[in-house]
């Protein structure tokens, strides 16, 4: 156990291990909580999901090794899940990890996600449902979201070129907030909250590597989950009465493998989408954690093993967070 956590409310401890699909955060975050008296937050927008395992990933119970993980398992697949009731719970999960005297290991890698809780982003603005947003969602599921980003596009083209074509829930919310502020843009709002001190004493890791070795990473990793029963997870999902109108289906994954069971291509294609989808996708995470500040880089091809990863990191914690943290 930490001998001091150092809990007051302008120096909270918390270690973040970001980057990319498939550079092996889970299995540093666990390591390194054993060694800190740690727990996990999870920063995934899919993992939060019960029943959705294998196309998000999930850290099983064996990879958990004992140690706590929150933001795990917490919402059903018909919920709509967002950033805001992430930063809500995650701020609870923070706090009562604190009051069990271990450190907070925030591990993902949905950026907005973690720049959210992070510098206590404020989203008074977007915590309401309105009119306006039902309009736009019930739109985006009669006619596809194509309508509605190119309407982003002219409302606000730096937010556009940040969010993907598909991510209905985004481009609605970055167009709400045009709606709702008189014509401010999301993407100035953001750039601005970004300003803000963190809210917590934070070691802000992010994964990198080869970025050849990393597509294969992904690569192998789809077909593991195809082998894994990814189709079969998809079709139970199907048969619950799940859409591509939910968010939660709107996954990396879960969107291709539902379109080949409506038919619209081969399962093939699908499994070929996903590695395309999941390749940018980490493309675009890299160039998000590219933009925040404070950032200690760790590119996992420079180690000799893992133990080595885990042992740099740990000096790294100890030091900056100057904590006397050392294993029972």
């Amino acid at each position: 156990m930490p001998a001091d956590t150092n809990t007051n409310e302008k120096n909270r401890p918390l270690v973040i291990i970001a980057g990319p699909t498939a550079t092996g955060k889970t299995f540093a975050s666990v390591e390194l909580a054993k060694r800190l008296g740690g727990s996990v937050i999870s920063a995934d927008s899919m993992q939060v999901y019960r029943g959705m395992d294998i196309g998000s990933a999930k850290v099983t119970e064996e990879e958990m090794q004992g140690i706590p993980h929150y933001l795990i398992n917490v919402a059903d697949p018909a919920d709509a899940w967002n950033v805001v009731r992430f930063q809500k719970e995650a701020e609870a999960a923070a706090g009562q990890i604190y009051a069990k005297g271990r450190l907070p290991f925030l591990v993902g890698g949905t950026g907005f996600y973690i720049q959210a809780l992070l510098y206590g982003i404020d989203f008074t603005e977007m915590d309401a449902d309105t009119e306006c947003r039902s309009a736009m969602e019930e739109e985006a599921k009669k006619g596809g979201a194509e309508e509605l980003y190119r309407r982003l596009q002219e409302v606000d083209p730096e937010a556009a070129q940040s969010i993907h074509p598909n991510n209905v829930k985004r481009i609605i919310r970055a167009l709400e907030f045009a709606q709702k502020s008189g014509g401010q843009r999301i993407s100035e709002h953001n750039r601005n909250e970004h300003l803000r001190p963190p809210v917590f004493d934070a070691v802000f890791f992010v994964f990198t590597m080869d970025r050849e070795k990393l597509y294969a990473r992904i690569d192998a990793r789809v077909d593991r989950m195809m082998e894994n029963g990814l189709v079969e997870e998809v079709r139970r999902l199907k048969d619950q009465g799940l859409t591509d109108s939910d968010v939660s289906m709107q996954g990396i994954g879960y969107r291709q493998i539902l379109r080949a069971l409506d038919g619209e291509y081969p399962m093939e294609e699908a499994v070929r989408l996903i590695k395309r989808d999941s390749r940018r996708f980490a493309k675009r995470q890299l160039t998000w954690f590219r933009r925040e500040r404070d950032v200690t880089w760790i590119n996992i091809d420079e180690y000799p093993d893992e133990n080595a990863l885990i042992d740099h990191m740990e000096t790294i914690i100890l030091e900056r967070l100057s904590l006397q943290f050392r294993p029972t």
